[in-house]
């Protein structure tokens, strides 16, 4: 295998945001991996800098509810309630949730990924619009 091979298979990686990459042919096997908190820093710039003109809106609402616990975004994504347009949401506001329930679809690359709750108690906001692109650790529900 090529240098240069590999190395468009890092680039392609970097462009992804992806963390590991495996590549299998024949004889050849590479697994690469990085540590994600390269991730953190070098991929909110170019995902942030369209969301950060309606955050401040956002970050202020939330504010004064700060009571509760918080179901945050596992990964960078778009953010569905439902998991086609006509379906029903997940979850409603007063919607009892345990750990495995599922409340949101979080989209990458064209991949959709079930998000859980993780938590149990009853949403009592919910804090991104559908369709709206949220970053990595960014607060979707509040749960009591």
């Amino acid at each position: 295998m090529k240098l240069e091979y590999i190395d468009e298979l890092i680039s392609k990686m970097e462009k992804a945001s992806l963390t590991e990459l495996s590549y299998k042919d024949g004889e050849v096997d590479i697994k690469l991996k990085r540590d994600s908190m390269y991730e953190q820093q070098n991929t909110p710039a170019p995902v942030s800098a369209a969301p950060q003109q309606p955050k401040p809106a956002q970050s202020t609402e939330p504010a004064p509810k700060e009571e509760g616990k918080v179901i945050k975004a596992p990964m960078v994504g778009t953010f569905y309630k439902a998991s086609s347009p006509e379906a029903d949401a997940y979850v409603k506001v007063g919607d009892k949730v345990e750990n495995s329930t599922v409340v949101c679809i979080l989209e990458a690359m064209k991949l959709f990924n079930e998000i859980q709750a993780e938590i149990s108690g009853e949403i009592v906001e919910i804090l991104v619009e559908d369709g709206e692109m949220v970053e990595y650790d960014q607060p979707l529900f509040r749960v009591q």
